[in-house]
C-alpha cells in the first residue's frame, strides 16, 4: 500500500506504528555523496516526516548502507536486501524514500517491493504520486537510465572512431605531455619487450618465452590499473598469462584498437553485477586504426603472431596443429587423413608404448563406427626425413650464414638485457643514497629507515653485478674464426645437424617446410602422402616414392623470414652440442 501525504493520518493505523519506519537512503556515485551533499541531507531528514506521522524517534531505522552504489541492481546492493528481508519478517510498517529512483532502477526489484509491501501490508511513501503513478515512475527511472547509457556509448563510440578516446596504455607505451602516445622513454622496458618479440618468433609459443625469461630471471613491464592516474611501470615476475596480454595487445603493434572486448549476457555467473565478456575477433573491431603512434612490431607480424598464437591454443582443432611437443612422431598434430580430412590423432603401441602410430578416429568417436584408418609412423617419418634432408641441402650455405649471425645477434641481446639490470640496480642505489643525504641528521627516525633502504639496494645490486659476472663466465664470448668456420661446417653438414637435435626441434624444422601431410593407407604394405605448404596453399598428393619431389618443390617456395628460422634451428643444436662435449 502506497500513501501521500494529504492521506497520511487516514492510511498510517496504530498496527503500522506498532512496527518500525524505515528510510532508505541511496546515492548512485560516490562524486554525488560527496558533491551532492544537499540531496543526501534531504533524504535523511525524513526521518522528521516518519516522527509527523506518529513514529517515535527511536523506532525510526535509516539504512544508508548504498550510498555511492547504483540502483541498477539489487546484487551488491546490501541495504536493499536488508530492507526486503526486514519487509519480509514482518517487522516494517512504513517505507520512505525521497523518489522512487532511490529504491530501485530496473524493473524487477521495483515490483518485487511493491509486492511484499501488499502482502505484508507494509506502506510505502514518497511524498508525490499515488501507487499508479508511482509504478509508473519506476518504469520511467529504468527507461531514462538506458536511454543515458545509449547516448554515453555513442558519444564514446563517435570519439574512438576520432583516436581521440583514451584508452589505458600498456607498459611499454607512455603518454607525452603533448598527448600524443609514445614508447616508454625508460630504455629497459623497451629492450625487454623487444626481447619478448624476438624470442616468441624464434620460439614460436608463449610458454616457452615465459620459461627463456625465468632462466635469466628477467621481469616483465605491467602498468597496473589501480588509484588515480598516471600508473606507474611496476617489475613482475614472467608468467604464460603475462606474455600473452603483450602479444595480444596490438597497440604493441601501433594501432589504436577500440571494442577489443564485448558483453556477453550468457555468460553470467550467479551474483555476479556485470556480465562477463568475451573476445571479439580482429576482423571485427568497432575501431582499428593502424599506424596511429609508435608501436615494437609491425601490424604484419602482429597478425602473424595471433595466428601462431590460435594455432598454438587449437591442437585439438582440424584447423590448428599445436605446438610441437616432445614425441618421436614428426608429424605430431600436421598428420591429415587422406581419407576424411580429418586430423589425425597419436598413439603409441608396443609393450613398452614406443611405436608410434598415426590414427583417424573421428568416426568411432562420434557415433562407434570402424576407426577409418591408421599408419605406422616409424615408416613415414624415414620418408619425410629423407626427402626433408635432401631438400635442405640446397640451402646449407644460407643456413649456415644466417646460425653464425644468430649466434652473435642472441649473445649481444641477452649481454644487453644484463647491462641494462645491473644499470637499474645502480639507478635504485643512488636514488637511495640520494634519499639518505636529504635527511636532516638529527632526524634519526627517518634517517635509520632509510639507512637501512640503501643498504637493501646495495645488496640488491651486488647480487645482480655477480649473477652477471656468473653470466659472463658461462658464455663462449664473441665469435672467433676457427669458431665461426666450425659453425659453418656444422651447418653444411645438415645430417649432423638432425642427429644431434632433439624431437621438438625436429617437428619445429618439419614445420618450417611443411603446413600437414595428408596419409591414405592403400594396402599393408603401401602408403600415399601429400603435402601442404603454407606459403601458396599448393597441394599435391603422391603416392609412395613421389611424395619426394613433392616436398622438395614445396621448399623452394620458402621465404627468407622462414630459412632464417632454420638457422635458428641450428644454433640451438649447435650450442647444445657445444655444451655437450664440454
Amino acid at each position: 500500500m502506497l500513501i501521500t501525504s494529504n492521506e497520511a493520518t487516514d492510511r498510517v493505523t496504530t498496527a503500522h506504528r506498532a512496527k518500525l519506519a524505515y528510510i532508505y537512503v541511496r546515492q548512485s556515485t560516490a562524486g554525488q555523496v560527496r558533491q551532492h551533499q544537499e540531496s543526501t541531507e534531504l533524504q535523511y531528514h525524513l526521518v522528521d516526516r516518519a516522527v509527523a506521522l506518529g513514529w517515535p524517534r527511536e523506532r525510526v531505522a535509516v539504512i544508508d548502507d548504498d550510498l555511492g552504489k547504483s540502483g541498477t541492481s539489487s546484487t551488491e546492493r546490501y541495504g536493499f536486501q536488508r530492507l526486503i528481508g526486514e519487509i519480509g519478517l514482518g517487522k516494517a510498517g512504513l517505507v520512505l524514500s525521497l523518489d522512487a529512483s532511490r529504491l530501485a532502477r530496473n524493473n524487477r526489484d521495483w515490483h518485487q517491493l511493491l509486492e511484499l509491501c501488499s502482502v505484508f501490508g507494509v506502506l510505502i511513501a514518497d511524498g508525490e504520486h499515488d501507487r499508479l503513478l508511482l509504478g509508473l515512475s519506476g518504469i520511467m527511472s529504468e527507461a531514462e537510465l538506458h536511454q543515458l547509457r545509449i547516448r554515453l556509448h555513442q558519444g564514446e563510440r563517435q570519439k574512438a572512431a576520432r583516436g581521440e578516446l583514451r584508452m589505458p596504455l600498456p607498459g611499454g607505451l607512455a603518454r607525452a605531455r603533448s598527448g600524443e602516445i609514445v614508447l616508454h622513454p625508460d630504455e629497459q622496458v623497451q629492450s625487454r619487450l623487444e626481447f619478448v618479440f624476438r624470442k616468441f618468433t624464434e620460439l614460436q609459443s608463449a610458454r616457452a618465452v615465459m620459461l627463456e625469461l625465468h632462466r635469466h630471471d628477467l621481469m616483465l613491464p605491467v602498468r597496473p590499473l589501480r588509484g588515480p592516474a598516471p600508473h606507474e611501470v611496476e617489475w613482475v615476475p614472467a608468467t604464460s598469462t603475462g606474455v600473452l596480454q603483450i602479444l595480444h595487445n596490438p597497440a604493441y603493434a601501433g594501432a589504436y584498437v577500440y571494442g577489443r572486448r564485448q558483453s556477453d549476457p550468457l555468460r553470467r555467473r550467479a551474483g555476479q553485477v556485470h556480465p562477463s565478456t568475451k573476445q571479439v575477433p580482429v576482423d571485427r573491431w568497432p575501431v582499428c586504426l593502424r599506424d596511429a603512434h609508435p608501436g615494437y612490431i609491425s601490424w604484419e607480424e602482429f597478425m602473424a603472431n595471433q595466428a601462431r598464437l590460435r594455432n598454438n591454443a587449437a591442437r585439438h582443432k582440424r584447423e590448428g596443429s599445436g605446438v610441437a611437443r616432445k614425441g618421436q612422431a614428426l608429424l605430431q598434430g600436421i598428420a591429415i587423413c587422406g581419407r576424411c580430412a580429418r586430423q589425425m590423432g597419436l598413439h603409441y603401441s608396443g609393450p613398452k608404448g614406443t611405436y608410434p602410430v598415426y590414427k583417424c578416429e573421428g568416426d568411432y568417436n562420434i557415433n562407434g563406427t570402424p576407426r577409418c584408418q591408421e599408419v605406422r609412423a616409424l615408416s613415414v617419418d624415414a620418408e619425410i626425413e629423407k626427402v626433408l634432408l635432401e631438400s635442405l641441402s640446397k640451402d646449407q650455405i644460407v643456413v649456415a650464414v644466417e646460425a653464425v649471425s644468430e649466434l652473435e645477434s642472441q649473445a649481444r641481446l641477452l649481454d644487453n638485457q644484463w647491462k641494462l639490470k645491473c644499470e637499474r640496480a645502480r639507478y635504485e642505489v643512488e636514488r637511495s643514497r640520494r634519499q639518505y643525504d636529504e635527511v636532516e641528521p638529527e632526524n634519526r627516525l627517518v634517517a635509520r629507515s632509510l639507512e637501512r633502504a640503501w643498504e637493501n639496494k646495495l645488496r640488491l645490486q651486488e647480487a645482480v653485478e655477480e649473477e652477471y659476472r656468473a653470466w659472463q663466465r658461462e658464455q663462449t664470448g664473441p665469435l672467433t674464426n676457427s669458431e665461426r668456420a666450425e659453425v659453418i661446417k656444422l651447418a653444411k653438414d645438415f645430417h649432423r645437424v638432425w642427429q644431434l637435435a632433439n624431437s621438438t626441434e625436429r617437428k619445429r624444422i618439419v614445420r618450417l617446410v611443411i603446413k600437414d601431410v595428408a596419409l591414405e593407407k592403400m594396402n599393408d604394405s603401401e602408403w600415399g602422402l601429400s603435402a601442404n605448404h603454407v606459403a601458396n596453399g599448393m597441394r599435391v598428393r603422391a603416392p609412395g616414392s613421389k611424395a619426394r619431389a613433392v616436398i622438395l618443390h614445396l621448399y623452394s617456395n620458402k621465404s627468407t623470414g622462414e630459412k632464417d628460422q632454420a638457422a635458428r634451428d641450428v644454433w640451438d643444436v649447435r650450442s647444445r652440442d657445444s655444451g655437450e662435449s664440454e
